[in-house]
């Protein structure tokens, strides 16, 4: 007897091969069987006649590190069918940290101080999150944001040799307790002085204990070409496995750079390079609006940094830092707008160049938004409109990229209710709505490969991203013609539509579209 059977539906194994119509028998965690099962009985049955029988969803690039302990449901994520998700991306995340945490909240996705911090480790993080006991299974990198702002005393300057050896020893801990790898955010402030000399130590650690190297460039318009060259560097010097982060370049350089981008990693890769590429799914790019300050600005804290964007002659002085929020009005601030924010309710949805009076600085506007927000300078998002269709098409119909949701998990009642980041909610769902039913770029295998297998094999996951005999029971039951997303820019908060089962290691998480209220996810280590 099986403790639970899917009986009728179209399995697709996550190889990219043929659908087949079979049963699939879940014993424990793990599957038991798969084929003509209709004699056999089991604890509990579910009909997926008519419905697509697929492995769980793969998430490649989270941003849910703390969004997790805060409310560990993953609303956003199990109604899209996603079991797994990879967090530590961007060089941001929640390990190691060091003994002033408040120079690392920034680096924190999600973070909000209603939520004691009590570990400085990866080791200690990864505990803390299985206590917290997510409904997803959750995998990690070590972010060098963290390493940089745990070792080096001046992050606006490359680190020096022992700097660096602090770094490299802090990077093999997090390797050692289970990270599967390194990631970096090369555009952000903690990160924007990495040398090149630095990153090549600490791949070199990575590449020999097996780990993938997922690297946000250090430009992602007027010079994204030299980026992703600079990465296909330190992937060659090292022998790392190399992903690059979000490829498509932002509006704002040579016409030709997504072209020239792919080019240079299809060259890479044939010529034996272990290197691939991934995308979020919308159109847009989202990040915090304090992310146009260097980190000399917010490390002291809320109170000093309004002083400092009270005076006039230290907003001179901000104004010629270059970061990825400069990096965004490239393309004209009428496509950077205030996405949320708790200070100034009333502007969000405007653009920085409606918000800017005729003759005024669109950092002056900036720097009042971040006065407006109080105590909590990181919780305002600006959002970019960087990219279209055609773009996003192209790129995901490349066999060599994966698809990411660059988002945080939350959820629709808690203390969630009320945190959006784009994409939470949609991106699985909006990735199989435009690419398989609306454009027909890719087909049924095709898409689900994209989502589960190719992601599992870049992360490293053996055992999951397919249905085969002996695998872990993470699979999703939904119907190709109704999985949609639902959120909008304006109403981001909507779940996704068409997901009728959802396992996470063979306990129902989702029966009928509702939430079980189990949770079975694992903290994975490497």
């Amino acid at each position: 007897m099986f403790d639970l059977l899917i009986r009728g539906g179209r399995l697709v194994d996550g190889t990219g091969g043929e659908v087949r119509r079979v049963d699939v028998g879940i014993t424990e965690d793990r599957i038991s069987a798969i084929g003509d099962l209709s004699m056999a009985e089991a604890e509990l049955s579910l009909d997926a006649s008519g419905l697509v029988v697929a492995p769980g969803f793969i998430d490649i690039h989270s941003h849910s590190d703390f969004t997790l302990l805060i409310d560990p449901r993953a609303h956003s994520q199990i109604f899209q069918g996603v079991t797994t998700e990879l967090v530590g991306n961007c060089g941001h995340g929640c390990a190691p940290l060091g003994t002033n945490l408040e120079s690392f909240t920034g680096n924190i996705y999600g973070y909000q101080d209603l939520l004691p911090v009590d570990w400085t480790t990866m080791e200690g993080y990864l505990a803390r999150l299985e206590e917290a006991g997510p409904a997803v299974n959750v995998a990690t990198l070590v972010p060098n944001g963290n390493l940089r702002l745990a070792a080096v005393e001046d992050v606006t300057r490359p680190a020096h040799p022992d700097e660096t050896g602090r770094m490299v020893r802090l990077l093999g801990e997090g390797l050692d307790a289970g990270a599967f790898g390194f990631s970096t955010g090369l555009e952000y402030p903690a990160e924007r002085a990495s040398s090149e000399t630095e990153l090549v130590e600490l791949c070199r650690v990575t590449a020999r204990r097996g780990g993938l190297y997922a690297t946000h460039e250090r430009n992602r318009e007027v010079l994204a070409v030299e980026a992703v060259e600079e990465g296909l560097r330190t992937s060659a010097a090292t022998g790392v496995r190399l992903q690059l982060s979000h490829i498509i370049p932002r509006r704002g350089g040579p016409a030709d750079s997504l072209e020239r981008c792919i080019e240079l990693v299809e060259d890479a890769h044939e010529g034996g390079m272990d290197v691939e590429f991934d995308a979020h799914t919308r159109l847009h790019g989202i990040t915090n609006l304090s992310a146009v300050l260097p980190s000399w600005a917010v490390d002291g804290g809320p109170g000093l940094l309004r002083r400092y964007l009270s005076d006039p002659a230290t907003r001179g002085r901000l104004k010629g830092y270059e970061s990825i929020i400069s990096s965004f009005g490239l393309g004209g601030w009428d496509r950077v707008a205030l996405f949320s924010s708790e200070g100034s309710p009333g502007k969000v949805g405007h653009n920085i160049a409606e918000l800017t009076p005729r003759g005024g600085d669109a950092f002056d506007t900036m720097y009042d938004l971040l006065l407006d927000e109080g105590d909590d300078p990181h919780g305002a998002l600006l959002i970019v409109h960087s990219y279209d269709d055609d773009m996003l098409a192209q790129t995901f119909r490349h066999p060599l990229c994966t698809t990411e949701s660059d988002a945080t998990a939350l959820c629709m009642d808690g203390p969630l209710a009320g945190t959006t980041f784009l994409g939470a909610y949609t991106w699985a769902a909006s990735f199989f709505r435009t690419m398989v039913r609306d454009r027909r770029e890719l087909n049924l295998e095709e898409a689900i490969h994209k989502l589960t297998a190719q992601a599992a094999d870049r992360i490293g996951l053996g055992d999951r991203g397919r249905l085969a005999e002996g695998k872990q029971a993470d699979i999703v039951v939904f119907d190709p013609d109704a999985f949609s997303d639902r959120g909008t820019l304006e109403d981001p908060n909507r779940p996704a539509a068409g997901v009728h089962h959802v396992l996470v290691n063979g306990t129902p998480t989702v029966l009928d579209g509702r939430e079980t209220g189990v949770r079975a996810g694992c903290v994975l280590r490497r």
